[in-house]
């Protein structure tokens, strides 16, 4: 069957129009997947504290990078043990060494992956521009727990150890990271 010019070319604009609309919508589909399913240890920003915890515990192991970013960062404890839905208070510490302001905004993961739907966040320093001044050191708390529902998960309920690790990224340099970062904020927030 002979196919017309003028419906070949109205066949590929279609094809061509359709592509380009999944690859604008590829991203915030991503994204929501991300933060409904806890793929690739997306956490949850959790807006209530836990309602129930179970004696079974799992060490909380935390780590601190930077990116393109003069900064010092650490943790202030190197690992929590919790009980499952028991609450956890930790801290990092941020310095500045250089003569210059430095904005920052921070990133987080979970590893192994499949605890990030039970690692829950009630308060932390991530999808907010951070300010730190030249010669300025500042703590940051991170309030948290693991929900007691990862016993329910025949994969994660035998987790004996989890890793928190957070990235400061300069948000200069990054302004669609930051743009990213609160909306992932916003999405983790409605997500439960």
């Amino acid at each position: 069957m002979k196919l017309s010019n003028t419906k070949v070319a109205l066949v590929s604009l279609g094809v061509f129009t359709g592509m380009l609309g999944l690859g604008f919508a590829a991203d915030p589909l991503y994204d929501t997947f991300c933060k409904v399913t806890g793929f690739g240890g997306t956490t949850r920003i959790a807006t209530a504290a836990p309602d129930r915890m179970v004696e079974q515990e799992v060490m909380v192991r935390f780590d601190a990078n930077v990116a393109d970013t003069p900064l010092t960062f650490h943790p202030l404890q190197t690992t929590q043990t919790l009980k499952l839905g028991q609450h956890g208070l930790a801290f990092y510490e941020v310095s500045n060494p250089t003569d210059q302001e430095i904005r920052v905004i921070a990133s987080y993961n979970v590893t192994p992956h499949y605890a990030g739907p039970y690692f829950n966040k009630l308060e932390c320093f991530c999808f907010e521009e951070r300010v730190v001044a030249p010669g300025e050191t500042k703590k940051l708390p991170i309030v948290y727990f693991v929900s007691a529902d990862m016993l329910e998960d025949r994969v994660a309920k035998s987790l004996e150890t989890i890793t928190l690790s957070y990235t400061f990224f300069d948000s200069s340099s990054y302004s669609g990271e930051k743009k990213a970062a609160q909306k992932g904020a916003a999405n983790s927030a409605n997500a439960g």
